[in-house]
């Protein structure tokens, strides 16, 4: 099983760990995008930062981000799943996983990142900023800057199981599974239901959207559910408590879509 991840917004500060060893980093084939988009991005965070802010999409409360990013080289870091937080993460609750759900993750949930193409929770990165939506001025947009070298990737990180994608819009641009690999790719939404004057209501909130799919990854793992397929997974995640409602691809090559529904959500 493989889990795509969106990372955070947000990102935990990089403590007192040694800097960033690039080569040391998951999935090598990616070494040399990586290598463009950091180079580009010291480059623009170490020069006129109004324009950094500007790129990057931050606001004047933000312009540190700009100053954390010009010192990426030297600034320490640590676990990707440490870096990582937010809604999802809480909810994921990586550092308190048993011992067996903890390792089953540090195989199964790849991290995608506009500056690092996609990252295992144990690769250690120092805290960021750079979205996948960002247009860096040498590169373009980042979400096309990943495509080729995750297709050259991804398919054998994926390797002959489930491939649960748990991605945001904007991340899944970078990579798109395709012919085999599609067909036992799962994407999921996650539908907020209410009951208004009687009637059932359905939409999609971003809140319990990115709890519940943190939360519904970290019950796969503690009950160490490896499900081989998309069907497989209707029928764990079921057998957890979920409301799942399923439609399988009407062609081959296509991905499942599950919807989950929720009515609330479970801290």
């Amino acid at each position: 099983m493989l889990v795509l991840l969106p990372p955070s917004e947000g990102k935990a500060a990089g403590g007192s760990g040694a800097p960033l060893e690039p080569q040391e980093l998951s999935l090598p084939g990616l070494a040399q995008a990586r290598s463009a988009v950091l180079e580009e991005l010291l480059d623009l965070c170490t020069g006129d930062e109004l324009k950094a802010r500007e790129v990057l999409g931050l606001s004047e409360g933000l312009r540190g981000e700009v100053a954390k990013n010009a010192e990426l080289r030297s600034a320490p870091a640590r676990p990707a799943g440490e870096i990582y937080t937010g809604v999802l993460y809480d909810a994921l609750g990586l550092a308190d996983l048993p011992a067996p759900a903890r390792a089953t993750a540090e195989e199964a949930l790849l991290v995608f990142s506009g500056l690092w193409g996609a990252v295992r929770v144990t690769d250690r990165i120092p805290s960021y900023r750079c979205s996948m939506g960002v247009k860096l001025p040498g590169l373009g947009a980042l979400g096309a800057h990943w495509r080729a070298p995750m297709a050259e990737v991804l398919p054998a990180a994926a390797g002959d199981g489930l491939v649960l994608d748990l991605r945001s819009a904007a991340y899944a641009t970078a990579w798109k599974p395709k012919g085999e690999v599609a067909g036992r790719t799962a994407t999921v939404r996650v539908l907020h239901s209410q009951m208004v004057d009687g009637v059932e209501k359905r939409s999609v909130v971003s809140h319990f959207n990115k709890a519940t799919k943190g939360r519904l990854v970290r019950d796969l793992l503690v009950a160490g559910a490896v499900p081989g397929s998309p069907a497989e997974l209707v029928t764990a995640l079921r057998d957890l408590g979920y409301v799942v409602e399923a439609e399988a691809p009407a062609k081959a090559g296509r991905a499942w879509s599950l919807d989950v529904v929720v009515t609330q959500i479970h801290h």
